[in-house]
């Protein structure tokens, strides 16, 4: 390194302190330039480490970051990595691929084990100036691709260094401050190691040493609600930064370098509150970790799977599944999620005493008619839902717009028991709606799948026998707990599969017929159907199941696998294709929402005397359709036939389902009253009103019901 000498930074004698450390902090908390030093504009950007190697994630990662806005990335740059082959390839292309789409903050660590102490890549260099002579070579080959170089990482974690081989810091202070310095000189401004947790006496050790002569700005990282007892807040905690920085008379600006928060206990709206706090946070920059959860076949540094905290930090799941946070914030920009700090509180704070009604899956569709519906008549809802379907947010904000404090919002996982519990306690009625409703997410995981509808189910009859009077149930089941149905016997016209037994083709399916799952879905659901009506029969638990055929109406936000009817519709407003699997002769027994509520009512209304039944709930052969003239009903609505494509079956489908309600209608006297024709019509003009358009069709408002 050509001029440069070493020793030019240099150790300061500490100042003798006029006011102490307590005093500094309480001033640094009060005073009112604490945002005048660090203003309300700032940086958000996101942490994300990657593997040599790893050159598809890091393209993912790239284009969750566009979608969320983000321009700012922090990762790590092991020098251990660099004297490999490998390693000096991935940095070649790894550098100049990330600056093209972001700016890149590079956190410089790892000690290569041949040059380390001990040999590991958190133990200190031999000789401290090699990890200078590192960063100048990294400035001269990439410094095209960045401003600003962070020195180390988390000093006092042993994962990343060994202070046990540096226990009063002086090789640290010698390696960061030299390094400091060389970089000043090669013109890049430098960031000091964050630090986790803050730590103001390591700080002034760092100010006495004469380290922060050439530093620029100081890291903080915290995790509130993961690690860490008795947080103090982010103004509290920046304070005792300040204080240090102000006794020693230096001014660099302080950054939260990493902060994030665990899904590990699926807690999403957790994390969505610990992201609206850190961005509130007096610094300048805050860097969230991390965009994806940490894949379950790869080992942490703590080991694998040691601590599953580790495994839980993304925006999105391993799958590339968006978190709650990656929704709010790709739909309205970073700045909206700030807006949504309503969801899990009421409106206000509940006036009335009266014992609400519980919803698990409530913010779905069905729930959110079952809300609307029940808080209308007056009586209060808590919402419990996981908010993990795209458009669910808008029928939750929709409920509280119209309702206002008799709605109460649990944003849980129906796989947090201890939040099942809590939930449970105040209810007068439980409608248990939250599923994992796809076929096909079954099929790629089916041991999520099971998890949500079986243990969760579980859990939630857990959570009722605990309880000394429990309140009754209503289960929404389905018919895919009857299996494929090939030994019914069918004919074919030219639309529709219609059955051989007169019996069937009058009446349909009926609760008499053996349960055959055919799927994972299948598996999972008529696992929890049965739990439901055993523990009714064993325990003092009133609940009734409903083996559900399909439900459309508003609200629904469909795709090929749940809410095909809201789908079709949808694919044929946007122009867009629809595949059909199989031939299109398939009949299912359509039921409008409307009417499902009523069901669900007099269910609840007829409770006890129904405890332990299963009842197949549709619209009956009156309302049965096959797709293809479903497809034929939204060309007269929408003005012109949808294309439709098609592909093979797929695994369980039934070519014939119609439920058989006549046991349901003997118990209370229900009917479906919402024809086909006018269901759709009422579902098409709410779809696009939803979407600001109007009808395209001026027929759609004379169709006959």
């Amino acid at each position: 390194m050509r001029g440069w000498h070493y020793r030019e930074w240099h150790y300061i004698a500490p100042r003798r302190r006029k006011q102490g450390l307590r005093a500094r902090i309480l001033h640094a908390e009060t005073r009112s330039r604490l945002w005048d030093k660090h203003p309300a504009q700032k940086t958000v950007g996101v942490v994300e480490w990657f593997r040599v190697g790893e050159y598809e994630r890091v393209e993912r990662v790239l284009a969750d970051l566009k979608a969320l806005g983000v321009q700012d990335l922090r990762t790590s740059v092991s020098w251990a990595d660099w004297c490999t082959r490998e390693g000096q390839e991935w940095y070649a292309w790894l550098f100049p691929r990330l600056a093209a789409e972001v700016n890149l903050l590079p956190c410089f660590l790892y000690t290569p084990p041949s040059l380390g102490v001990v040999s590991k890549p958190s133990s200190p260099p031999r000789e401290p100036k090699a990890y200078a002579d590192f960063l100048d070579l990294m400035i001269t080959r990439f410094g095209a691709s960045f401003d600003h170089i962070e020195l180390w990482n988390q000093p006092s974690n042993l994962f990343y260094w060994d202070w046990r081989l540096d226990p009063e810091w002086w090789i640290f202070s010698e390696m960061v401050g030299g390094a400091a310095y060389w970089a000043h000189q090669r013109g890049k401004r430098t960031v000091l190691a964050g630090m986790c947790p803050t730590d103001p006496h390591w700080l002034g050790v760092m100010c006495e040493r004469g380290v922060m002569q050439y530093i620029d700005v100081v890291g903080v990282h915290g995790f509130p609600g993961t690690w860490g007892c008795n947080w103090e807040g982010w103004s509290a905690v920046l304070a005792k930064v300040w204080a240090v920085l102000d006794i020693h008379k230096v001014k660099p600006q302080v950054w939260v370098t990493e902060t994030g928060f665990s899904t590990w206990r699926h807690d999403e709206r957790g994390q969505v509150q610990a992201f609206v706090e850190a961005i509130a946070a007096p610094a300048v920059r805050v860097y969230w970790y991390s965009a994806h959860d940490l894949h379950p076949d790869l080992p942490h540094q703590d080991g694998f799977h040691v601590d599953e905290r580790h495994y839980h930090f993304g925006l999105t799941h391993a799958d590339g599944t968006p978190k709650l946070l990656f929704r709010l914030a790709a739909s309205a920009g970073l700045e909206s999620v700030q807006d949504a700090t309503w969801l899990g509180s009421s409106t206000a704070r509940r006036r009335d005493r009266s014992r609400p009604v519980l919803i698990t899956g409530g913010a779905g569709f069905i729930g959110t008619n079952l809300a609307d519906r029940l808080l209308s008549s007056g009586r209060s809802v808590t919402v419990f839902d996981n908010l993990s379907r795209p458009g669910v947010d808008q029928n939750l904000r929709w409920l509280r717009e119209r309702h206002g404090d008799r709605l109460h919002i649990e944003v849980a996982d129906i796989r947090d028991h201890y939040a099942l519990r809590r939930a449970v306690r105040s209810a007068r009625q439980v409608y248990h709606f939250a599923a994992q409703v796809a076929v096909t997410t079954s099929l790629t995981d089916p041991v999520l799948d099971f998890e949500v509808n079986a243990c969760g189910t579980l859990h939630l009859l857990e959570a009722l026998r605990s309880l000394r009077t429990p309140p009754p149930l209503v289960f929404t089941s389905t018919n895919k707990v009857y299996g494929d149905l090939g030994d019914i016997r069918l004919g074919k016209n030219d639309s529709r599969y219609e059955p051989e037994d007169l019996l069937v083709r009058r009446y349909g399916i009926n609760e008499d017929r053996p349960l055959d799952f055919h799927s994972p879905y299948g598996c999972s659901k008529g696992t929890a159907d049965q739990y439901v009506m055993d523990y009714a029969r064993t325990f003092p638990i009133p609940m009734v199941v409903f083996r559900m055929s399909c439900i459309y109406g508003p609200h629904q936000f469909g795709t090929e696998d749940q809410g095909w009817v809201a789908h079709f519709l949808i694919r044929a407003v946007e122009e867009q294709p629809i595949t059909l699997y199989g031939d299109g002769r398939q009949v299912r027994d359509l039921l409008f929402v409307d009417d499902l509520i009523e069901a669900l009512l007099l269910a609840q209304a007829h409770l006890p005397k129904l405890s332990g039944q299963a009842f197949n709930i549709g619209g009956g052969p009156a309302q049965a359709i096959s797709l293809l003239e479903l497809i034929e009903l939204i060309a007269e609505l929408h003005g012109e036939s949808p294309t439709a494509q098609f592909a093979d079956w797929r695994p369980g489908d039934q070519r014939y389902y119609v439920s058989d309600t006549r046991k349901f209608r003997a118990a209370t006297g229900w009917a479906p009253q919402v024809s086909v024709r006018h269901g759709l019509k009422l579902l098409y003009q709410w779809l696009l009103e939803a979407r600001g358009l109007s009808a395209v069709c001026p027929e759609v408002g004379k169709m006959a019901s």
